[in-house]
């Protein structure tokens, strides 16, 4: 047994930082929030037991000042400090700086980190270990002849990737070698840029692939478990939209097969704490692992769904020193869980950020539903961070009752002041392949979804405005037949108002 954990401090914002705050409360452990200038508002600071300003609004100045939150942590007595995911949630230096000053990272320790992060030193190991990766460089190419010569060898199309980071920054699909040479080194710029390093690889480009991740737990004590897996193959510009648990391809055999293989991964790193194998799948049903993402997942409610886990309590609990208390024999996965990112751009207008000020906002609710967000009304969605506002999660006892209860709360949902990715959610729910499981990675693409989506939703203002036309004239008829009785059509038209606010849609 470790220390045992009395307070922790979050450094991190927005819907993560309420989820973990909720976690340490049910513990009876002292959150303590921090925020920027822009977030002095935020819903993390109020539900918090105690709330730090920490910088200005940038990013750099605030959630990425290393020495800032370390500072504050010190301050506050807080005993660990839990970092979310993005910010600061991969930097093995923040880690090690934890670890130097006594206090808890929750999360994998800085060396652990240093391999994970590496995503070549990390593919060496698993290809040493016979763990299948995909055909590509051994190292980092600094040279684009070099990157022309690797491609050529394993055949277009090839992928250009950042040796550090992730989130689908840093990554050029390329198709030739005309194409390689103009994209080289805006991939670098942009790794450079996103982590400071620009480290590139090659790697061959798999077609109608689908992106598939097992969720992992470690302990100190060497007990490894899995979680069971996560498809997260619909994406746009590598960026995950949807996830969803069990895969539709991923049978009762090949869980176990590649569930043993993700353990044996995180072992291979020695990894500790909770953390995420990722796999593609080919077309042919080929598995290859590409990486280990060294925090918690921002799909992590879809396992815990499907599991009856809290992913986070159990983050606090492996890193206070306790054992893991499951076997893997014990877990079973109970019905399918859907999760729906809800960000804060238009996806009419080629996702344009928006933000501004919350107006009237509705949080869906019922069985099943679940929702994770920071939104209020009166409260500010900033152009400082990321798109995220909120998170859908939905369960049902098979995949048709979870996408059923799906519609239904992205028909709910409605936020006033600013444009999200409801529509497009809407019209995939709904789209024949999604509920097939025909998934890859290329699905926005390939079905052009975005020009389904502009279509339903220009016959659906078409409807829309012939029901609006069809009620003005039944009322103009309702009155005419009153015959000019005020207090009869008072009564009429109060009826009819209340009877159509009853049915009126909720917009976005």
């Amino acid at each position: 047994m470790g220390r045992v954990i009395s307070s922790i401090l979050i450094a991190n914002r927005g819907e993560i930082a309420l989820r973990i705050i909720r976690a340490s409360k049910e513990l009876g452990i002292k959150a303590i929030a921090v925020y920027s200038d822009e977030d002095a508002r935020s819903l993390h600071v109020k539900r918090a037991d105690e709330a730090y300003h920490i910088g200005h609004s940038t990013a750099s100045e605030s959630y990425l000042n290393t020495k800032k939150i370390i500072e504050t942590a010190t301050t506050a007595g807080a005993d660990a400090i839990h970092p979310g995911y993005g910010f600061l949630s991969e930097d093995e230096n923040f880690a090690d700086m934890c670890e130097k000053k006594g206090i808890i990272f929750i999360g994998p320790n800085s060396r652990a980190m240093a391999v994970t992060g590496d995503k070549m030193k990390c593919k060496a190991l698993m290809k040493k270990a016979n763990i299948p990766v995909i055909p590509g460089s051994d190292g980092i190419i600094d040279d684009v002849d070099k990157a022309e010569s690797i491609a050529r060898n394993i055949g277009y199309p090839v992928l250009l990737k950042s040796a550090f980071g992730g989130g689908g920054r840093g990554i050029r699909l390329v198709k030739d070698e005309k194409q390689l040479r103009q994209e080289f080194e805006i991939a670098a710029a942009e790794s450079k840029a996103a982590f400071g390093k620009a480290a590139l690889y090659v790697e061959k480009g798999l077609e109608r692939i689908r992106h598939i991740e097992f969720q992992l737990v470690r302990d100190s004590y060497g007990n490894t478990r899995h979680l069971f897996e996560r498809e997260c193959s619909i994406q746009r510009r590598h960026q995950k939209l949807i996830e969803m648990s069990p895969s539709p391809v991923v049978s009762a055999e090949t869980r176990q097969r590649i569930g043993e293989i993700a353990i044996k991964a995180a072992e291979i790193v020695n990894y500790l704490n909770a953390g995420t194998a990722e796999f593609l799948r080919d077309k042919d049903g080929n598995f290859y692992f590409i990486e280990i993402n060294s925090r918690l997942q921002v799909e992590h409610p879809v396992t815990e769904l499907v599991t009856g886990l809290d992913l986070v309590k159990l983050q606090i609990s492996i890193a206070q020193g306790e054992e893991i208390s499951f076997k893997q024999r014990d877990l079973k996965m109970h019905g399918c869980s859907i999760e729906c990112r809800i960000n804060a751009e238009d996806p009419f207008y080629d996702f344009a950020p928006s933000v501004g000020t919350v107006g009237q906002c509705n949080l869906p609710q019922g069985p099943g539903i679940r929702v994770d967000s920071y939104l209020y009304t009166g409260c500010t969605v900033s152009g400082y961070y990321d798109s995220l506002v909120a998170k859908i999660i939905t369960w049902g006892q098979d995949h048709q009752e979870a996408r059923s209860r799906m519609k239904n709360a992205l028909r709910e949902f409605s936020v006033e002041g600013i444009n999200t990715t409801i529509p497009l959610h809407e019209t995939i729910m709904n789209n024949a392949e999604f509920i097939r499981g025909d998934l890859s990675t290329d699905y926005l693409d390939r079905l052009n979804m975005l020009d389904v989506m502009r279509r339903e939703y220009r016959d659906m203002s078409k409807r829309n405005a012939l029901v609006a036309i069809a009620a003005i004239l039944l009322q103009s008829e309702s009155i005419r037949r009153i015959g000019g009785d005020f207090s009869a059509m008072k009564k009429s038209a109060r009826a009819s108002s209340w009877k159509n606010l009853g049915r009126s849609n909720s917009g976005v």
